[in-house]
């Protein structure tokens, strides 16, 4: 009987071991853009730019890469040697933000691979550039270009050309 409780014991501390290792699997989520928040590409402080962001997790790290578009943040993921094991993207709902101009810091992420994007349109981003503009719903990404222009496309229907271009 003994031993039946020792194997007993045994096998639920390797179950207990065996969940904290899920726990360092696990997806990180979003964080609320800070004032010392500073993007990977620009060097600047994010919270000084209009537009949307995009925040990277890679495994290894505790705190994201910030990137004061999202433009930058899908360029990221796609220039070879940048990217190095994502484990979470994350990218403002602009469908949900309060104004172009300030995007709120926190709790208006989503899963970048979740996104519609419109391309294209009038609005420029945080470095004054052409900006891939997220959104939730397909509904709200076509709205959007009806006013400003561009073209809703899926994450992975954004051309590597557009990313890169100089517009």
């Amino acid at each position: 009987m003994k031993a039946i409780a020792k194997i007993s014991l045994c096998l639920i501390s390797l179950a207990v071991l065996g969940s904290c290792d899920n726990d360092a699997d696990s997806v990180p989520v979003p964080q609320a853009i800070t004032d010392d928040a500073v993007g990977v590409y620009c060097g600047m402080i994010l919270s000084e730019h209009i537009g949307p962001k995009g925040q990277i997790f890679e495994k290894a790290r505790a705190d994201p890469l910030w990137f004061a578009s999202v433009r930058d943040a899908i360029a990221y993921t796609r220039l070879p040697g940048e990217a190095q094991d994502i484990v979470a993207f994350y990218v403002h709902d602009m469908a949900r933000a309060d104004s172009w101009e300030k995007p709120q810091a926190d709790g208006i992420w989503i899963a970048a691979e979740t996104a519609y994007y419109v391309l294209g349109s009038n609005k420029r981003g945080g470095m004054g550039m052409q900006e891939t503009i997220p959104f939730g719903s397909i509904e709200a990404a076509r709205n959007f270009s009806e006013q400003h222009g561009g073209q809703a496309v899926k994450f992975n229907e954004i051309p590597s050309t557009f990313l890169l271009s100089e517009k």
